[in-house]
């Protein structure tokens, strides 16, 4: 790695030091913590890129001693250590230089809905679902059910949840996309293995701020509430649905028994889409090569395969295969599939960004 590469993050860690200090600026509440700010998220590349230097200049000076009677030995067990050392700090400092994800400290809604394949569909939702929330507890994060639609042989047709947490969106947009299921359903008496699909979407959850919306382009229906196969779950018409006539996008809730709380949860989620519409079709415009970088990728396509009697989950993508199906599902462990992906996508990042 480049010195010149480097020495623009430490020169201009020292610049805001001095910045800091100066009366101009503690004076100026608003630009202090601005320039405070950019000063913590550069701080880490700055630590490394001086260990980096350091070790550059170390590893120089030891080469200069390694026929030195007294100290060659020395110098020859310190250059081991320093030389293996070098590669890690380049590979720690490339990931750091990596253009960010703006989402990726987000919240997020998940969204699961059956496809292909009737009941068993609605079945692995509410099996891929549960999986889900067995990472979110593994990872610390907390669930709340936005919108939910039983089917009648048990699972969902579709679940909405916002997931909230530390990095949720960061470790969940990958999993946007196709997921096939390839098993033999409880009903099926001659024992054959039928394929279903459902789809999944990741949406960060947005600020008011973010996003506008003309009341005029909406529109809003009130119905009664109805439970699994039609029961009604409610007296009141409680129940909404929200329909943006512009890009066609409909939103319904009727988790709560409060009509005014529906409103609101499904004017969330209304928000959520659009912005996430506007960034698709962004991406689109922008070409692949900007996809890689600031996105997840096209979601249409199948992305991965969970085979039951095989106890195998393949991702499709990069050309992943773990026979521990009933691990992850049950103990919530999709890092195993989800880390191979997130090295994946840096990998390609590095490549693109010529670091």
């Amino acid at each position: 790695m480049q010195q010149n590469k480097l020495q623009p993050f430490i020169d201009r860690y020292n610049e805001i030091n001095e910045l800091l200090i100066s009366p101009d600026i503690t004076s100026d509440i608003k630009r202090m913590t601005t320039l405070s700010k950019e000063q913590s998220s550069i701080e880490p590349i700055v630590t490394l890129a001086k260990e980096y230097l350091q070790n550059t200049e170390d590893i120089e000076e030891n080469k200069t001693i390694l026929d030195d009677e007294d100290l060659g030995e020395l110098a020859k067990e310190e250059l081991k250590e320093l030389e293996k050392r070098q590669p890690e700090i380049e590979e720690e400092i490339k990931l750091l230089m990596l253009p960010t994800d703006p989402n990726d400290d987000k919240n997020i809604y998940l969204e699961l809905r059956a496809g292909a394949g009737g009941d068993e569909a609605a079945i692995f939702v509410g099996d891929l679902f549960k999986g889900y929330l067995r990472y979110a507890e593994n990872n610390g994060w907390k669930i709340e059910i936005m919108n939910q639609s039983e089917s009648e042989s048990g699972g969902f047709k579709e679940i909405v949840a916002l997931f909230k947490g530390d990095h949720v969106y960061s470790k969940l947009k990958f999993e946007s996309g196709t997921h096939r299921v390839q098993r033999v359903p409880a009903t099926e008496s001659q024992g054959r293995v039928h394929t279903s699909a459902i789809t999944v979407a990741v949406i960060p959850e947005v600020d008011d701020i973010e996003i506008e919306i003309n009341a005029t382009d909406l529109k809003i229906d009130v119905m009664r509430a109805s439970g699994n196969g039609g029961q009604s779950v409610n007296t009141t018409d409680s129940a909404v649905r929200i329909t943006h006539i512009p890009s066609g996008l409909v939103v319904t809730n009727q988790d709560q028994k409060s009509q005014h709380k529906n409103k609101d949860r499904a004017m969330k989620v209304l928000k959520a889409r659009l912005y996430d519409l506007e960034n698709q079709e962004k991406m689109a415009k922008e070409g692949a090569d900007r996809k890689e970088q600031v996105g997840t990728g096209d979601r249409s396509g199948r992305i991965r395969t969970y085979n039951y009697s095989q106890n195998r989950v393949s991702d499709h993508r990069i050309n992943l295969t773990l026979y521990r199906l009933d691990y992850i599902m049950n103990d919530g462990l999709f890092d195993e599939v989800i880390d191979p992906l997130i090295a994946d996508h840096q990998a390609k990042l590095i490549e693109a960004n010529g670091l």
